[in-house]
Parts: C-alpha cells; structure tokens; sequence
C-alpha cells in the first residue's frame, strides 16, 4: 500500500467496487478498504450450514445486476461472472394449488395469469425498459431524457401497490404475483408509491430476467475485484475504518457506508445542518434470514415452483398487505410474506450432489430480536408439505444480529434507509447531487444515496463521477 492516492473507497459491495472503477477507468489512483476478510459486502457467499453447502450471505437474485447500465459496460464475463436464467423467473404459489407466474415473455406471463390487464399494465413499461431504466437509477431530480416513457411510468408507480392491483388486474392470482413484488419495498402496499418497486421488478423480469450467478452472490464481487486490479486498483481487507482520520492521504474518499456511519465517522466535523437532515433519515424495517441445507429439492404442490429460481410465498394481495401492515407497526405477523431462492436447483456448484439449498427470508420490524424460524417454515409447508423433513441445517440470523457480518445492515435494513416516497426524492438529502457531502472531496456512494437498494453499481458509479467532475 502507497502512501497517497487519488481516491480511496471505503466498502468493497457492489457500489464502493463500482465507484473504485469508475475512478480507476478514468486514470486514477484508488484504494479500496474492506472490513470484513472478505470482499463483496451484500454479494458474499460462504458455507453457512454444511460443508459443501454454498448460501449467499445477502443478496441471491439480481434482476437489477442484469439490468445494470454500468455493469453491462464492464468485461465482467471475462473475469468469471456468468448468469443463470431459471425457466421461470418468478414463482408464487396460491391455496388452490396452482401458481402465478412471471415468465421472460409478457404475452406468456399473462395467458398464464388469465389476465390481459396484466398485459396492458406491463407491455408499454418492457417496451420502454432501456429507457426507464436510465431514468430511474440516477437522482430523482435531474432532467429527464425520456419524459414521456418517464411520464407514462410514474402514473403508476406513484399509485399504491394495492390500488393500482386492483383497478390494472382482474384476477386474483395476478394481484398476489405483483403484491409479492412490490412487497419488496419494505412498505405496506397502501402506502403511495408502494407501486414503484412492483414495476421495476416485474419490467425487469421480463426484459432481462431474474438471474442468478453462478458459483455464488460472491462471483459478482471477484468480477468486479478482477477488472478494478486489472486497471491498476487495490484492495485491502481487514481494515475496518471508524473515523474519516484513519485514512491514507487522496484527493478523494468515497463512501460505500449509511449516513449512520458517516455521521460517526466524520465526528464533530460535519455542519450542523447537514447533520440534522441525516438524523431525519429513517431505517426500513429488517429481515430475519434462514439459510438451509437439504436433503432433496423443495417438495412444492405446484408444479411451477419446482422450475422458478425465486418462489413468493404470502398467498392473496390482502394476506401479503396484511402482513406488511403489521411490521410498519412495528409487530410480527403470524403469516409472513417470505422470499425464498432456490439457486441449486440450476447451479450445481452450490451444494453436493442430489443435495440442495435454501435462502429464505422474511420481513420484520428493525431491529427486531425474535427468531422468526417457526413462522417462516409453516408458511413453506404450506404450499411445500413435507418440506421440514428435507431440512438437514439450518443457519437463522435475527435482524439484529445481521449488522455483526456487514456494517451497513443496521438493525437488519438491508435497504440503506426506508424507500418511501419522501426518501426515494430525497436520499439521503433534497440534491442534485446528493452523493456529495459537506467534507471537501467526501462522497456517499451506498445504497442510501440514488437509486437505493439492489445491486447494480449505479450509487458508486454516479458518485464516482460526481467526485471525477471536482478532482
């Protein structure tokens, strides 16, 4: 390790790794310092359970990687990232039996679902896709290129999930397939743009799919680690930083951190005002995770669950809105909505031969400290009997405890601060440029600052640029 560098990253997830790249690409001199002993911050992988078992330790699913603008830039394939599409992207069983779908095609999806609203909602938004999704992963406020297609989207994303289900989709199997994807907003689904993550998924899933990587949540990391080490970068790990002080000399430090942490690492050294917006800043609620090894593949009634890489399990639009209600009150409900992966069941590297694993979570107020196991296995065998009899380990982190593997996982938000309409504007402050920061040459690049959750790289990306316009 030099003495100085042109900027130093703080956090090797998605976004810190982005941002490393960007400034490595444009000729710069950059570091990247690590926490934990190994890279990848919510695109880790590790032997959770049993030994040859391999679970992603965060995130498993990554229709945003897919659709990621500047990961699509990168020679990513090259260092070792190849994406696995499971026949059907999305599964979500109901109580008679049968199960609604998301498939890559549209048309298909909605002769599945018996439902032609489903086609009207989705058709024009797919069509539009490369355009949106320049739009909506970069700050909110800037001038759009594409205000029509921009226009046309934000009628409906603007709208609650549970209104616009149930003014767009005439059967119940389609509103319950795009209440588990909007479920994915951490809000409850009458809450107004509740709506918006439910398209971004469902446009997603249908343009560039559902993917998983093969090998592991982890390939994306060491894809990203091989390009930035190629162009000249370093990283280093083990090194945790609790004050901005800490660092090595550069012209610039970029932040892959909360503005939690931020406001702990700058100390006394941030203005007051810029601080008080940050404490007005709020938390989205938590997850209590469940890893799993098995003994055979999940025992699902529907037949389509056995050939979907990620399976919803809630039941109906109202059960789903229920039970999100319940943990915006701060409560546990009894039939959680539960996000479940199956990722062995398309790359076989994740577990032995004839074995299988599982990633499932479920939603629950932040911080909360109740092992949620029981809850989350019933409402598996409910549309999976005879599921608890494959289970051969189990690895449950509570929400509190997640933050003990990743720093930013405080109280096991694993958004970076709630999307709601108000911080979806302003994230984590009402700017243009909201990755800078009061510091001279101190950015935010994490999952707090524009477009928010997911891994795509674009919050580092845009910092990076953002710093690359002041060097």
């Amino acid at each position: 390790m030099r003495g100085e560098y042109d900027a130093v990253v703080v956090g090797s997830g998605p976004n810190g790794l982005a941002a490393a790249i960007t400034l490595a690409q444009a000729g710069c001199s950059v570091l990247v310092l690590e926490a934990n002993d190994t890279i990848g911050g919510g695109t880790r992988s590790a032997e959770l359970t049993l030994p040859g078992f391999v679970h992603d330790v965060c995130s498993a699913i990554h229709p945003l990687g897919a659709g990621s603008p500047f990961f699509k830039s990168l020679p990513l394939e090259r260092f070792g990232l190849e994406w696995i599409h499971p026949e059907i992207a999305l599964a979500h069983p109901l109580d008679d039996g049968s199960a609604a779908c998301l498939r890559r095609d549209v048309g298909e999806t909605a002769n599945g679902l018996r439902d032609d609203g489903y086609r009207k909602l989705m058709l024009p938004l797919v069509r539009s896709w490369p355009a949106l999704a320049e739009e909506f992963l970069q700050p909110v406020l800037h001038l759009p290129r594409h205000p029509f297609s921009l226009t046309r989207f934000g009628a409906s994303a603007l709208c609650p999930a549970t209104v616009l289900a149930r003014l767009r989709l005439k059967r119940e199997a389609s509103r319950a397939l795009f209440a588990g994807m909007a479920a994915h907003s951490f809000l409850p689904l009458e809450t107004l743009s509740s709506a918006a993550i439910g398209l971004v998924l469902g446009m997603a899933g249908h343009a560039v799919g559902w993917p998983l990587p093969r090998g592991g949540s982890q390939a994306i990391a060491n894809a990203l680690a091989g390009y930035l080490r190629e162009l000249g970068g370093e990283i280093e790990v083990n090194r945790r930083i609790d004050n901005l002080e800490q660092l090595p000399k550069s012209r610039a430090i970029v932040l892959d951190v909360t503005p939690w942490q931020f406001v702990r690492m700058a100390a006394s050294r941030l203005p007051s005002r810029y601080r008080r917006r940050l404490d007005r800043f709020r938390h989205a609620p938590g997850v209590c995770k469940i890893d799993y090894a098995l003994s055979a593949p999940i025992p699902w009634g529907a037949d389509e669950c056995r050939r979907a890489g990620t399976v919803h399990i809630g039941g109906t639009l109202a059960e789903i809105a229920a039970g999100e209600r319940e943990v915006a009150a701060g409560r546990h409900p009894e039939c959680p909505f539960v996000l479940v992966a199956q990722q062995s069941l398309f790359d076989e590297t994740r577990a032995p031969r004839g074995q299988h694993t599982l990633w499932a979570y479920c939603h629950v107020p932040h911080g909360s400290t109740v092992d949620m196991s029981e809850r989350i296995e019933q409402q598996i065998e409910r549309f999976a009997p005879g599921f608890r009899d494959c289970i051969l380990a189990r690895h449950m982190a509570r929400a509190s405890e997640l933050e003990k593997t990743n720093a930013n996982l405080i109280g096991g938000d694993i958004s970076g601060g709630a999307a709601n309409l108000a911080q979806i504007v302003a994230r984590p402050v009402f700017s243009a440029t909201p990755y800078r920061t009061p510091l001279a040459g101190v950015y935010l690049c994490s999952s707090s600052t524009p477009p928010g959750g997911g891994v795509h790289g674009m919050c580092g990306y845009h910092a990076a640029r953002a710093a690359l316009r002041e060097l």
